[in-house]
């Protein structure tokens, strides 16, 4: 019987862990875990650089909560689109598509790591 050694990409549990490892990215800082570990994984590195900006994007806004009153309101109105938009990241991950994240999305896409 011939050795079928099959590269470490391309292997059996390959797509289904790289699904886990990007569905990984949208959980707050989680998203540094994929992002500095799977660099040789371009669906991983998409959606670990999304989840980074998603990250850097929930910490604005918790500073911003800080402000009296109108810091109230768009903290309040930031983490929900933030929790909606980690929501649909980890929803596309796990299915395994390649779902652009409104506006992070584009910086995310032009950010060489």
């Amino acid at each position: 019987m011939p050795n079928q050694s099959v590269p470490p990409s391309q292997s059996a549990a390959g797509p289904q862990d790289d699904k886990v490892y990007a569905a990984l990215s949208y959980l707050w800082i989680l998203s540094l875990f994929p992002l500095l570990m799977k660099r040789d994984r371009p669906f991983v590195q998409y959606h670990a650089k999304q989840g980074f900006f998603l990250f850097l994007a929930e910490v604005a806004i918790s500073v911003i909560a800080m402000v009296p009153v109108l810091g109230w309101l768009v903290g309040f109105v930031g983490w929900i689109a933030a929790a909606i938009l980690s929501i649909l990241g980890l929803l596309a991950a796990l299915s395994g598509r390649e779902w652009e994240m409104p506006i992070l999305g584009a910086y995310a896409k032009k950010w060489n790591f």
